[in-house]
């Protein structure tokens, strides 16, 4: 996660990836190959860090990263980022799942500075996760920081653990939301976020 400090990296040093390092070269014998042979030389380290840059969401403070960006402002209007790329590691095979986040929120004399929204996806999508735990730390997060009228949250993702084994299913994206507040609450507010940001195939 190059655009947020890793508070676990800078603590841990060169220890952690040195540990991961050598039962990356472990696995790459138990599957019949040989790490020191020259394609693989290098992968043990490059696995290794790969692996610190995708969970690295685990390493960073949220209150750090929001620094103080919420603002008074009379706004009482829905505001929205959509479209927001986000990749993760499922948690059951260590395999990538990615799309997209559509994010909205009902101001309650206070607005967060845009950027941090699709910071706080990032932070959260970068640790082992599925994607419904994924999408209500998003929402529980944005409502307990800002205590906005409310919340609404939907992720679109293919999951390549599903496509690549077990059922290899291709193309059948994953949808979840969560709509907390006045989302939750309001039938006219739901369905207007629900219309802003209708869906396009991943």
């Amino acid at each position: 996660m190059s655009r947020i400090k890793n508070i676990r990296a800078r603590e841990d040093g060169g220890a952690g990836l040195a540990r991961i390092e050598s039962r990356v070269r472990g696995i790459l014998s138990d599957l019949g190959e040989d790490p020191r042979r020259e394609g693989l030389r290098a992968t043990p380290h490059r696995v290794a860090k790969s692996l610190r840059d995708l969970t690295s969401g685990y390493g960073v403070d949220v209150d750090v990263m929001i620094n103080n960006a919420l603002f008074t402002e009379s706004y009482d209007e829905m505001v929205i980022v959509r479209d927001i790329a986000f990749y993760s590691l499922c948690e059951h095979h260590m395999l990538p799942f990615f799309g997209r986040a559509h994010v909205a929120y009902l101001p309650n004399k206070r607005i967060i500075g845009l950027s941090k929204i699709p910071k706080l996806v990032e932070i959260f999508s970068r640790r082992l996760q599925v994607q419904e735990r994924l999408t209500l730390q998003i929402a529980s997060t944005l409502m307990d920081k800002l205590k906005p009228r409310g919340v609404g949250v939907i992720l679109e993702a293919r999951h390549l653990c599903m496509e690549m084994r077990g059922a290899e299913s291709q193309h059948s994206p994953t949808t979840t939301s969560c709509m907390l507040g006045v989302f939750q609450k309001d039938s006219r507010t739901r369905k207007e976020f629900l219309e802003l940001v209708k869906t396009r195939p991943i």
